[in-house]
């Protein structure tokens, strides 16, 4: 691995890199820090010194070809100017996951512009072919970064040091052109072009050239079948700006309120849409694997892929958004999964449809900051969780509501998620939290089997099938009654499961999915707990660690999914301004770039777990949809 140096002579790239009698430990940049790029089949995180902190071409779930977030030798591509590594200004092109970085460097001023491309379709797209429709435009499987000298001279560096599957193989470069060069290993190719001259040198390629002002250079790396990018500045150029259209086209089709937080709702449904897989429909959780949920600690998991239970959120956010293709083709992947043996779904599945996420351990890797094991896959998927058919027959219903019909495609997949709902709703699972644990009779999960058959028995109404809607309203009606029952502590708050009297944030469920009436004591009890009594910095806990089997050591970070849904319940119960304070709050610990992770340390103001983290925006969603209804009411009053 070649030294890779940074300004004051400190050394990245390295476990422990050494220079000239000097010894230094490169550091890993907060993970609010990075900034986010997709083309809808893979994503890229950038790192503030414009490095590509991660990357998985050709898509979402693929092994890693840059991944320093994870270890600080698992490959690194760096665009920027030379022994200058904090910019001055970073920046989304306006409407897009286009980035803009400013450098200020002594001797002058340069832009670099970056993104994962995505241009009109010409042919079919054989890199990641289509399940479904294929969109007029599509990803071009490349990365293209620009550099435009504003002023002054620039002297910039290209350092391209792939290495394939998680880090293990390093590449082998071919490179006659000394504008272009081609990297092998781990059974892929990578085609890197540039207009600077390219030095190959072992396992990296490398350039610097010194821009004047008005001069301009570009580099671009692609994963293509047929290996094609950009071979000029000028093609190079064109591909951003057609990047730039994609995205302004694709959010001018959405209906974004005209409020003052306009803009965190803009950003978390461009991350959305980001974070979904363009050829199926799917949308992963997250980007990455395994940034820690605690410092340090071993919570880290593999998030790239798709949870059953993100649906009905999914849905509703992107039909409030009047996101109607998107949401139809996230409703289209769920029809279209497999099943289990019993008709049931697993909770989460491949953003190809595959069931088999077998959880594997990465130990060659370090790991950010050390947190390990890195993992690959996910054990969870085996887990029963309970609270899942809920969550599919509710955004089958919403979905049902917006588009006035009830496709037949999807009528076995209520009535097999209905009748899987009848038959465990009575048996304990590992809960929403996918607790390692003995499992429980958790109340979310009891609320959610609830949600499951209420919304069950209103479809089969839709449908005109009576005898099932009048019998899958008896089962609900009898949920609700055993929930209230044990569920319950003497203090009328909702319990996490039953046989204790611990809090759980998951109980929220019952204000958002109308379990319990707005009015309800019982309602009002469990959220003002959760609000005053399971909180760090005024930010919600899911629980309790002391309090809870999860079968992990370690205490986590506030969850921000939670603390947007203290937001929605707060609201609900009709504590608005309490919910908007909150809410205030929130949106002030987004990243500089307006992006969530899945958990806040409140001690550090740090985010923790993987990034960025599509829940949270969905949340974010979700919440601010409730607080701007209640705005607008209240104007009329």
């Amino acid at each position: 691995m070649c030294p890779r140096t940074v300004a004051g002579g400190v050394v990245t790239g390295g476990r422990a890199p050494q220079m000239q009698g000097a010894v230094a430990r490169s550091p890993f940049p907060p993970i609010a820090s990075f900034a986010f790029l997709s083309d809808c089949h893979t994503g890229a995180l950038v790192a503030p010194d414009g490095a590509i902190g991660w990357l998985c071409p050709p898509r979402f779930d693929a092994p890693s070809v840059f991944a320093t977030i994870l270890d600080r030798q698992a490959g690194y591509f760096r665009f920027g100017p030379f022994d200058v590594n904090a910019p001055s200004a970073r920046t989304y092109e306006p409407g897009t996951n286009v980035l803009v970085t400013t450098w200020k460097t002594p001797t002058g001023w340069a832009e670099v512009r970056d993104a994962l491309t995505i241009v009109s379709r010409s042919a079919p797209d054989t890199t990641t072919p289509h399940t479904r429709a294929p969109a007029d435009d599509d990803a071009a499987h490349c990365l293209v970064r620009t550099v435009t000298c504003l002023d002054g001279h620039v002297e910039m560096e290209l350092l391209c040091e792939p290495v394939f599957d998680y880090g293990r193989v390093g590449a082998e470069w071919d490179g006659d052109d000394e504008h272009e060069a081609t990297a092998s290993g781990g059974g892929m190719s990578l085609r890197l072009r540039s207009d600077l001259p390219l030095g190959v040198q072992g396992g990296h390629v490398r350039a610097r050239h010194t821009l004047h002002a008005g001069d301009r250079a570009f580099c671009s790396l692609s994963w293509a079948d047929d290996l094609v990018g950009p071979a000029t500045f000028e093609e190079a150029a064109a591909e951003l700006d057609s990047t730039v259209t994609y995205w302004r086209d694709w959010l001018a089709d959405a209906t974004i309120p005209d409020h003052p937080w306009r803009e965190s709702l803009e950003r978390s449904a461009l991350t959305i849409k980001g974070l979904t897989y363009m050829p199926t429909g799917a949308t992963v959780a997250a980007l990455t694997t395994s940034l820690p949920e605690t410092p340090g600690g071993e919570r880290n998991w593999d998030y790239r892929y798709n949870w059953i239970r993100d649906s009905s959120f999914t849905v509703q956010a992107l039909h409030y958004l009047d996101l109607d293709w998107e949401a139809d083709e996230f409703v289209e992947f769920l029809s279209g999964l497999e099943a289990n043996d019993d008709g049931s779904l697993q909770i989460m599945y491949g953003i190809d449809g595959r069931r088999d996420l077998t959880e594997t351990t990465l130990d060659h890797l370090t790991g950010y900051q050390g947190a390990r094991p890195v993992r690959t896959g996910n054990g969870a998927f085996a887990q029963r969780q309970n609270d899942l058919y809920g969550a599919v027959l509710d955004a089958i219903l919403m979905h049902a509501h917006r588009s006035q019909r009830v496709p037949r495609a999807l009528w076995p997949l209520i009535r097999s998620q209905a009748e899987c709902a009848t038959a465990v709703w009575r048996e304990p699972d590992q809960g929403i939290w996918e607790a390692r644990g003995a499992p429980q009779h958790y109340v979310s999960s009891k609320i959610m089997c609830w949600v499951a058959l209420d919304r069950a028995s209103k479809l089969g109404t839709v449908v005109g099938d009576a005898e099932s809607a009048v019998r899958w309203r008896v089962v609900a009606d009898e949920i609700a009654a055993d929930i209230l029952a044990e569920g319950v502590s003497e203090r009328g708050v909702l319990r996490q499961h039953y046989g204790t009297d611990a809090l759980d944030a998951s109980a929220l469920l019952a204000a958002i999915y109308g379990f319990l009436a707005p009015d309800d004591e019982r309602l009002r009890a469990t959220v003002l707990a959760i609000a005053d009594e399971l909180s760090e910095g005024g930010f919600a806990l899911r629980y309790r660690t002391e309090e809870t089997d999860d079968g992990l050591s370690g205490r986590e970070g506030t969850f921000l999914i939670c603390s947007f849904w203290l937001v929605s319940a707060l609201t609900i119960i009709g504590e608005g301004a309490r919910a908007r304070a909150l809410m205030e709050k929130l949106l002030r610990v987004v990243s500089p770039l307006g992006l969530l992770a899945e958990e806040l340390d409140t001690q550090t103001g740090q985010h923790l777990g993987n990034f960025p983290q599509a829940f949270s925006h969905l949340a974010l969603i979700e919440a601010a949809r409730r607080i701007i209804m209640i705005e607008k009411l209240l104007e009329f009053v």
